[in-house]
This record gives structure tokens, C-alpha cells and sequence, in this order.
């Protein structure tokens, strides 16, 4: 288990940026933990919403008495570090992921990054305070019903909300498990682009994990996007009147403004706490809460307790339903290219929200509890400064895999408002070239030594915007020798015949074909790419080595990988006196 030096358990941050950033942080490292030494998100700092699973940190999920340390780093905290990120600490949270007003937490409210008078939003409260205000320079909230959009839009700040199953939820304290989607929080929609690359990927541990086809070209530029025909602000009219920007904005991109039908939306949202659908929060969490209920403050008690009074006929049929729902909204998107809404239709006071915490935060989510429950992405942007100071933003909404369509136009939106960067007050930085992940031809390659992550010679793959695919094995058709001589030290895979051979652990890598050559064109002789046929009986390129390079070598195929004859390399050498 690893053993961090923490700041604090009790939102005490040390040397706070102002008097409210403290109750944005449940633990800060003194230190913090550092990623690899290169990689594509190399010498940036991240902060963790604490319902995500950092090794040797207690994961609190805003609930002191639920607390656990985990013995290994969440899929997602491990990609990013694996990705040469450092971690900063974990942030404050509405209890168990559940409100979208950023005030449900025993260790404090996060107040507004503009005006503390005002709430931030919710539930990743503190990982949008933290961004927002250029503590970290990204972070990690969740997003089931709004979580990571609503605290973006209150701040500021960039919200990705990824299609389900695009970022592994293993190691993620679940609010409802089937819909819940770890989110991304940065000042540019370039960063947290980036961010996503980095953290995506498939995770056959997460049972709800998924392998996506995203779109490969941006929207049109002559797009059509849908609006709802009557939004509501509920008596925000400065609010009303920053969508109304908002819009003639995307209309100046070259949009083309389409009335859409919401009910089906409106009725899609309402399921997720007025039907059995709640349910599912009550299940997350269920043995804990019915053995320490009144360790749950309000009204999150109230909410996971409604669950209990379903059954599962009553959860057969909302998701019926649900699927009714999404079939009529389907029909709109014959019509539009993309869905604009308002992230979040007011503004409210933290006073206020405390005395009306259940309506208030329902208005919070008005448009944004329907997207993960219809299977959609989303990304919220910053669109304007209201009259009174406060930030107002809009949320891009499309179908399942469309993440990067999104960040395209959502940067070309952000870029043209010319607003400072969260509430740092710097200007925006040149928008960047975003990676649209399925328009650029790649290839996949099996790495067997060196070039595995944290290894010497790994940033030769992640410089070429390498993404690692899977941790997985050959077919038990090979032997791995230690090469005498190599620097740094390197194995040789050779393909035997027969029954003579193993499984070696590998990874395979995802490369662009643009950049494969440069790659291969650094291996030196007697390494060299051929085909590699793994466990599952596919074929990837891979690392193989001439047989004649095997004089003087150790034959290590009985440790299954090199990362096993590293390990064992550096025990001996511990051992010697």
C-alpha cells in the first residue's frame, strides 16, 4: 500500500489561495504524486473528485464514516499518471455523488470561484473550484445526472462529459453504476481533450466499460443546431438573456438555430429520481447505508432511502420506459446536427439553496439529467459574464461517440467569447489542434520490454501520441530472453515451435500510421516489428528478435514478462550485501 503525506482529512488545504479554497480540498498531499517522466500530459497537476480511488488515500465520498483506503489507484488516476500527470490531492464532493449544488458535504460548501455568496455547483464541487481558480491545471469529477457539467458552467471552466463507458469507472464510488461517467474539468477545451485521449480506453474489469467508434470528422460547418422551444430560467432573466448570446454566437459560427420537442427530455430527466431509477442509487451503497443511515446528512438520506421502497418489476418498468422515451427523442436528431442548452438555468445563492435544497437543485439539472440516461455525450463551455458578474455557460449535446465533434466546435465557441480563463483572469491561449481520434489511420502495436509503460524507452511511444490499449498476452507459442549487452536492458521475443513456447505478458499500443515509421525507423538490429499473435487469437504488429541474437542470452520464459525479470533483478541486487 502506498503512504502519502496528506495535508489534511478535514478540508484544510495548506496555503490556500483564499479563504474558501480549503473546503474545496478533503485531502491535499504535501507532495504531490508524481506521474511518469514523460508522456503527453507530462508536468501537469490534477486534482481527484474523493469518490475516486488514489492508492494510500482514504476515498471519503464526502461521508467520514464510509472512508476506505484503497490499495491501488482508480483505471482513470493511473492512466493520467501513467501519462506523466501528478496528482494533487482529492476534492470535496455533494455526500455519495448525489446533488448538483456543490453545499451536501460535511466538510464544508464550495462556494462559487466568482462570488462565494453564490454556490458552485455539484457534485464535483471542489475539482471545478480547484480549476477554476488554477490550483491544478485539470481534474477529475463524475457525472451521472449533470455532475460534471452544472460545476462547470457555475465557474468558468470546461466540463467534458464523455459517452458512457469511454473512461473506465473501476475504482469510482458508483451514484448509479449503468449511467455514471468519470468527467474532466479544464480551463480550455484543448487541455481537456487531451486529458480524455489520455484516460480512454476500454477496461474489461469495468463491467459497463465500452469500445466506441468515435466520429471521425467534425460537425458541418453549416450546422444545425436544436434548441428547446421553451427553455425555462426559472426567474433567472439574466440568465435568459445570456442564452439569447448565446445563440446568436453559434449562429454567428455559421449555426443554424432548430426548435426541437424536450418533452421527451423533460420526461427522460424526471425518471432519474422519481421512479424506480432511483433505485439504483440506494444499491450502490446499500450495505453501508442500511448499517449507518444516520451517518448520511440530508437530504442525500432522503434520497438513497426513497430507493428502497421499489421493486425490481418497478425498475423493469421505468427502464422500459426510459427506452420508450429515448426512442421518441431519437426522432430530433434527423433534424439537428448538435443540441445547445443553457448548463445550468440559474444562479442561487448558497443561503438560498439551504433552504430550498431539493427544488432549487432539481432546477440545477434541468438540462442535463436526461443526457447520460438517453446514452448521449455532452461538453459544457463558458458562453459570457452575466451583468452581475456571475459566468454563464452553454452544454453541446450529441449522440453516443461524437466526444471530439464536440470539443471541435465547443473550442471554436469558446475561443470566440474571449473570456478569461476561469477565475484566473488570464487570457485564453491559441486554440489548439484537437485529436479526433477515429479520423486519423493507427496502428496497433504489442511492446514486450522497454517500451512498456514506465519503462526507459516508453515516451518513444507516447511522443508519437501513442495510447495504450491493453494489458493482455501472446499466444503460448514464445520465449523471452534477456539480451547481454543492450542499454538500456532489453528482451528478445522469439516465435518457437510446438508445445515449447509460453504466453509473455504484453501491451499493445495504439499509434497514428503517420508517425510509425519514425517509430521503427529507432529500433535497432537484432530487434525488429513482425506479427504477433496474442491470447485471444488476434494478430497485432509486434516485437520479435533474430534467433542468432540468443548466444549468451537468458532465457526468462518461465517469468511470463519483463517487468517480472526487472523486479527480480532489482531484488538481487537489494539482497547483496
Amino acid at each position: 500500500m502506498m503512504v502519502h503525506e496528506i495535508a489534511s482529512l478535514r478540508g484544510e488545504a495548506p496555503e490556500p489561495v483564499n479563504e474558501w479554497a480549503a473546503q474545496a480540498w478533503i485531502a491535499r498531499l504535501n507532495r504531490p504524486l508524481a506521474g511518469a517522466p514523460a508522456g503527453p500530459l507530462a508536468g501537469l497537476s490534477f486534482a481527484a473528485k474523493d469518490n475516486i480511488d488514489a492508492a494510500g488515500m482514504p476515498t471519503t465520498a464526502a461521508c467520514p464514516a464510509f472512508a476506505y483506503t484503497p490499495a491501488t489507484h482508480a483505471h482513470v488516476v493511473q492512466r493520467l499518471l501513467d501519462a506523466g500527470a501528478s496528482l494533487a490531492g482529492k476534492t470535496n464532493l455533494d455526500q455519495f455523488a448525489c446533488g448538483l449544488n456543490g453545499t451536501r458535504s460535511p466538510y464544508g460548501a464550495v462556494p462559487n470561484s466568482f462570488d462565494a455568496r453564490y454556490v458552485s455547483g455539484g457534485s464535483s464541487s471542489g475539482s471545478a473550484y480547484v480549476v477554476a481558480t488554477g490550483q491544478v491545471d485539470f481534474a477529475l469529477g463524475t457525472d451521472t445526472a449533470g455532475s460534471g457539467r452544472v460545476p462547470a458552467g457555475l465557474n468558468n471552466i470546461v466540463g467534458i462529459k464523455p459517452s458512457r463507458g469511454l473512461i473506465s469507472a473501476r475504482g469510482v464510488v458508483p451514484a448509479a453504476q449503468s449511467v455514471d461517467c468519470v468527467s474532466i474539468f479544464a480551463r480550455t477545451v484543448g487541455l481537456a481533450a487531451r486529458v480524455l485521449q489520455a484516460a480512454m480506453g476500454f477496461d474489461a474489469e469495468d463491467p459497463y466499460s465500452r469500445e466506441l467508434k468515435l466520429a471521425a470528422e467534425p460537425l458541418p460547418a453549416r450546422l444545425r443546431f436544436g434548441l428547446p422551444s421553451a427553455p425555462r430560467f426559472f426567474g433567472d432573466a439574466l440568465s435568459a438573456v445570456a442564452f439569447e448570446r448565446a445563440v446568436a454566437q453559434m449562429q454567428a459560427l455559421g449555426g443554424t438555430p432548430v426548435a426541437i420537442d424536450y418533452a421527451p427530455l423533460a420526461e427522460a430527466a424526471a425518471l432519474l429520481y422519481d421512479s424506480a431509477l432511483v433505485a439504483e442509487r440506494y444499491a450502490a451503497v446499500r450495505g453501508f447505508f442500511d448499517a449507518h443511515e444516520s451517518e448520511v446528512i440530508e437530504p442525500v438520506r432522503g434520497i438513497l432511502a426513497a430507493g428502497r421502497r421499489y421493486s425490481a418489476a418497478d425498475f423493469v418498468d421505468a427502464r422500459a420506459k426510459l427506452h420508450a422515451l429515448g426512442q421518441r427523442a431519437a426522432a430530433m436528431w434527423r433534424d439537428i446536427d448538435v443540441l445547445l442548452v443553457p448548463t445550468a438555468p440559474a444562479h442561487y445563492t448558497t443561503d438560498a439553496m439551504q433552504a430550498a435544497p431539493v427544488a432549487l437543485n432539481r432546477n440545477l439539472g434541468e438540462y442535463t439529467n436526461f443526457v447520460n440516461l438517453l446514452d448521449y455525450a455532452a461538453i459544457s463551455v463558458p458562453s459570457s459574464l452575466r451583468e452581475d458578474g456571475l459566468p454563464f455557460g452553454i452544454t453541446l449535446i450529441g449522440r453516443s461517440g461524437s466526444d471530439f465533434q464536440l470539443a471541435e466546435l465547443g473550442q471554436r465557441f469558446h475561443h470566440a467569447t474571449g473570456l478569461p480563463l476561469g477565475a484566473t483572469g488570464a487570457p485564453l491561449p491559441a486554440p489548439e489542434a484537437l485529436p479526433l481520434i477515429a479520423a486519423e489511420p493507427m496502428v496497433r502495436l504489442a511492446v514486450v520490454g522497454a517500451h512498456l509503460s514506465g519503462m526507459p524507452l516508453n515516451g518513444q511511444l507516447t511522443e508519437r501520441g501513442a495510447t495504450l490499449v491493453a494489458q493482455t498476452a501472446t499466444a503460448p507459442h514464445y520465449r523471452l530472453y534477456a539480451l547481454p549487452g543492450t542499454v538500456p536492458p532489453k528482451p528478445g521475443l522469439v516465435r518457437v515451435p510446438g508445445t515449447k513456447g509460453a504466453a509473455i505478458a504484453v501491451e499493445v499500443w495504439q499509434m497514428p500510421l503517420a508517425h510509425y515509421g519514425s517509430f521503427v525507423s529507432l529500433i535497432p538490429a537484432p530487434l525488429g516489428i513482425g506479427t504477433l499473435a496474442l491470447a485471444d487469437g488476434s494478430s497485432v504488429q509486434g516485437f520479435l528478435c533474430e534467433g542468432l541474437a540468443l548466444e549468451g542470452a537468458e532465457d526468462i520464459t518461465h517469468l511470463g514478462g519483463w517487468r517480472r525479470y526487472i523486479e527480480s533483478r532489482k531484488a538481487t541486487t537489494r539482497s547483496v550485501p
